[in-house]
């Protein structure tokens, strides 16, 4: 049987609409209505049936239609007690008569709202010239172009050409359609007509061709922005490059340039128009993927200490399957360096003929020679980064196998090897910028008292180590499980400079005697038992010392742990088994793309500031972090395959989405869209999310599709970004099969918008969650140190601070009034509110109702004589906008004047504070006792004290 046929054209839209369907009638007394909604055949009328109105009242007339919104976005939907029930997505309202009345509708899906507000904006823009338009368009440039690929395969004019040669040339204008599809699509044709025979002619090419390559959700996408043209003048694609896109400093040159890279028809380019087929392919190309190009390079301050960033890290680099029985290969260090890994793994041990190997000890792995894996390091170490390469050493092997490793690393890595030893001076490690091209050897160091030419030193198996602590950790303290010992070479020793390995205690120990070079490590069971238990006191502790975390011994499977579990403690290097595909391993490859893959990427302030505090494990807003309104509309899929390990099933799949969120415990989410079943090829899903995200630095979106109707396997892809690399606006998504490639043509289409919590919240609770009272407003703090000559100089700050919340809330609540009477969700930017109210500003003989006065530094609106009552509400609210942005503007300088103000005070009274400081007892705050063990072991570069009372919500680069 023929499929449904695609919405391609105006055409389609109207011929649908004459033919009608059912939709909800909204009113306001919470009731909702099933009417038949359909448009007259003179095209001069929208009438529903049954209505208890005479027919004649059970109408609107085209004429009397002023506008047309999208979503839920009417003081009718948004009072309305079942609005919550009703999708964003299939909402739309019919804006009507000189008082501005609405007719609130739901359409079933999407796609048919889409298709009425599509068809309703054409009637609108051209009213009784509607038919001459929908004629014209039949011979419009897209159907001049496609004719002209015909003629091309024709040569000998035949006016038919073979199947074969037809569906080749659809292939490839549009690569991601399968064959067999679109030889189907033909017989169908066929056999509609009875037609015998498999030659095609001319018009059912162009037939097929629009049904099959024509996506209708960029159809419609393209018509909102085109005035309801069929394609984009220079002019329109600037409009939406700049208010969707969000693309700063566009202009008609930019715009004409993706006009001729992406437009296929020669009239297109001569005019400077962007037909369908050149829109569809701006949006699929690598222009408008959802990640950030700016984050394919190196983006962020690399000169910062090495504790500063979270580090890409290996373990048991050398293994290619489970860690008990899987073989060791040197491919393994060359995929995980090839990935930009910045620390990898050896484990050594004595080996025959008197050469080091490295494979798992007490397991049945095997053995790889360690010259060998030098060899391969040496050739790949720099391969995808440039910054320093950390080898963790775990040494076994005897002083006479030792000295053959240290020969091999000296000859064969040379000057690369950082053996410079660490400056007592200093309190933090070197940044990854001074050591670009260096490799550390993060290993067992032989104390500076031991003067022979070799030295006692713990066991580096930390596998054993860590068991038999936490075995004994509840009849003895940790610090008293006794260890194995073994003997260590001084030329081993000295290779190890800035990452010596030493055995952890706790916290207070380590915030008064562990030195800025010496790193611990931890088995992410005494990990996790730390960031529950201690939160605090981790992320304080990874401000200044790097901690390794390594899977537990007991994934014998290769498995992984989830490495937010660490990372939100501020652990820099979490070791993950890179041969271990899924979820764990997606998070992990996904974080390091933000930072153009060097392996290094800069942690969140709030870890890396010595007097700030944050707990790993808070489940509310971050204090000084301002959370954001994730908005994501998942609105089509291209080309599913179907899942790998399906072998049983058919080529079919039943598709649905996962939008998912990583991070802080208080930001993990996740949502899913309905199943489309039985289309993996161009399935529909229009529906859209919101999330909370209180730390964005540390947050991942993951997006999943899987198979609601699968025998063995459901994974069908999966793409995992970093929350601060997202791009806004219309993208599409390359999804990645479940080891990373990029499966060929399968994409997402989705929509992103962020914006500030308070400018936010859901739509139908945005009155709750927007409008606040003084009362109810969430005031910033200072945080008390219990520093009683810091305390007092910084609360003269709180007042000014008080009255900069205020003003800004009073400049949020004027912006979402200002949106709401555009018609418009809180999702919404300015500039398109502009795009949406300024057809209102003019009168039914275009004569200006409201100008706009450009020559002041803010734009002003001034009435025109006597307008309607809704624009006198939009002009006031605009003015209440501007108002409250003057004065919030003219306020920041001045609170920031008094912070800077108050930490000078600060600053000048240095003896002050350190006398009270050194009074003190560490245990009063816990906070307060961790800074204190930290300055007294730094006494010799102290920070400055004013940083200690730095305001919630403001930074001290300046005002925010």
């Amino acid at each position: 049987m023929p499929t449904e046929k695609k919405i391609s054209s105006a055409s389609d839209c109207i011929n649908a609409m004459v033919e009608g369907s059912e939709l909800k009638k909204v009113r306001s007394n919470s009731r909702i209505y099933h009417r038949y909604f359909l448009l007259d055949a003179d095209m001069q009328s929208l009438r529903w049936e049954p209505s208890k109105k005479d027919s004649e009242k059970a109408k609107i007339d085209i004429k009397s239609i002023k506008e047309v919104r999208t979503g839920k976005n009417t003081d009718i939907f948004r009072s309305n007690g079942v609005s919550d029930q009703i999708s964003e997505d299939c909402a739309f309202s019919v804006i009507y008569g000189e008082n501005y009345e609405s007719l609130d509708l739901v359409a079933n899906s999407a796609d048919v709202a889409n298709i009425w507000v599509t068809g309703l904006r054409y009637l609108i823009s051209y009213g009784k010239h509607t038919l001459d338009m929908l004629e014209s368009s039949q011979d419009n440039m897209r159907t001049s172009w496609v004719s002209q690929m015909f003629s091309e395969i024709d040569v000998d004019d035949l006016g038919h050409i073979t199947l074969c040669s037809a569906v080749q040339c659809i292939r490839n204008l549009n690569p991601g359609l399968k064959t067999s599809k679109i030889e189907l699509k033909f017989k169908e044709l066929h056999k509609s007509k009875d037609k015998t025979g498999t030659d095609v002619t001319k018009e059912e090419f162009v037939e097929v061709f629009h049904e099959l390559c024509t996506r209708p959700e960029i159809y419609f996408l393209l018509v909102q922005f085109s005035s309801n043209k069929e394609f984009l003048d220079t002019k329109d694609l600037m409009m939406f490059l700049e208010a969707e896109q969000g693309v700063a400093h566009i202009n008609e040159e930019i715009s004409l340039e993706i006009i001729h890279k992406y437009e296929p028809s020669k009239e297109g380019q001569e005019k400077g128009w962007l037909s369908i087929d050149g829109f569809t392919n701006y949006l699929m190309s690598p222009d408008c993927y959802i990640f950030d190009p700016e984050h394919k390079k190196v983006c962020q301050d690399m000169k910062q200490p090495l504790s500063h960033y979270f580090i890409n890290s290996s373990h048991n680099t050398y293994l290619i399957e489970d860690q008990f029985r899987g073989p060791s290969d040197i491919t393994g260090y060359i995929r995980a360096l090839k990935m930009g890994c910045r620390s990898v793994e050896l484990d050594v041990w004595d080996g025959p003929d008197n050469e080091p190997v490295i494979y798992t000890g007490h397991t049945m792995t095997s053995q790889i020679v360690f010259r060998s894996v030098i060899d391969i390091i040496n050739k790949y170490a720099f391969f995808a980064s440039e910054y320093p390469l950390i080898l963790c050493l775990e040494n076994h092997c005897s002083i006479k196998q030792q000295k053959v490793m240290v020969q091999h690393m000296k000859k064969i890595l040379g000057d690369k090897l950082y053996t410079t030893s660490p400056n007592v001076e200093e309190s933090y490690l070197p940044s990854p910028d001074v050591l670009k091209g260096k490799i550390l050897v993060k290993a067992k160091k032989l104390s500076s008292s031991c003067s022979g030419v070799e030295g006692d030193v713990t066991d580096e198996d930390e596998g054993a180590e860590m068991s038999q602590r936490m075995g004994k950790e509840n009849t003895e303290p940790a610090n008293h499980v006794p260890a194995k010992r073994f003997q260590l070479c001084k030329e081993l020793s000295e290779l190890v400079s800035i990452c010596k390995s030493v055995q952890f205690k706790e916290f207070q120990a380590s915030f008064q005697a562990q030195k800025y070079w010496e790193v611990c490590s931890f088995n992410e069971v005494l990990a996790s038992k730390y960031a529950n238990e201690n939160p605090g006191d981790f992320v304080n502790y990874n401000k200044r010392f790097l901690a390794r975390v390594f899977p537990s011994p007991m994934r014998i499977d290769s498995s992984n742990m989830n490495p937010q579990d660490f990372w939100k403690c501020g652990c820099q290097i979490v070791a993950m088994n890179f041969q271990t595909p899924g979820l764990m391993m997606d998070l992990n490859v996904g974080w390091f793309r933000q930072n153009g893959n060097c392996g290094y990427v800069l942690r969140p302030a709030i870890m890396r500031e010595e007097v700030s505090f944050f707990s790993a494990n808070t489940k509310d807003s971050v204090p000084g972090v301002s959370p954001q309104l994730l908005h994501i509309k998942v609105i089509s899929g291209q080309n599913f395959p179907k899942p790998k390990g399906s072998g049983a099933k058919g080529d079919v799949v039943d598709p649905y989405v996962y939008v998912e969120i990583h991070g802080i415990p208080a930001d993990c989410a996740e949502q899913r869209t309905r199943t489309v079943h039985q289309n993996g090829d161009a399935p529909i899903f229009d529906e859209s999310f919101e999330f909370q995200v209180n730390l964005p630095e540390l947050a991942m979106v993951r997006f999943v599709v899987l198979d609601d109707d699968y025998i063995g396997d459901e994974f069908i892809g999966q793409y995992t970004i970093p929350f601060e690399c997202l791009q806004t606006g219309y993208r599409h998504v390359q999804l990645q099969s479940l080891t990373g490639e990029v499966l060929a043509h399968a994409s997402l289409f989705v929509h992103v918008a962020i914006t500030n919590r308070r400018g936010g919240g859901k739509p139908h609770k945005r009155g709750l969650s927007v409008r606040k009272g003084k009362k109810s407003r969430e005031y910033a703090s200072l945080r008390t140190l219990w520093i009683k000559t810091v305390d007092e100089v910084f609360k003269n700050a709180q007042p000014p601070i008080r009255d900069a919340t205020d003003l800004r809330e009073n400049m949020q609540n004027a912006v979402v009034s200002f949106k709401e009477l555009c018609g418009l969700s809180s999702v919404a930017n300015l500039m398109q509110c502009m795009l949406a109210v300024s057809p209102r500003f003019l009168g039914p003989d275009n004569t200006p109702l409201v100008v706009l006065n450009l020559s002041e530094q803010y734009p002003t609106m001034e009435l025109q004589g006597i307008v309607p009552e809704v624009l006198k509400k939009i002009v006031t609210t605009y003015d209440m906008m501007i108002q409250s942005l003057k004065a919030l503007i003219e306020n920041a300088d001045a609170v920031y004047e008094k912070i800077v103000h108050c930490q000078k005070a600060g600053t000048s009274r240095p003896l002050e504070i350190r006398q009270e400081r050194d009074r003190g007892e560490p245990e009063a705050d816990p906070l307060r006792g961790s800074l204190l063990r930290t300055q007294q072991a730094r006494h010799r570069k102290r920070r400055r004290p004013e940083a200690a009372a730095e305001p919630r919500g403001h930074t001290r680069e300046g005002k925010r």
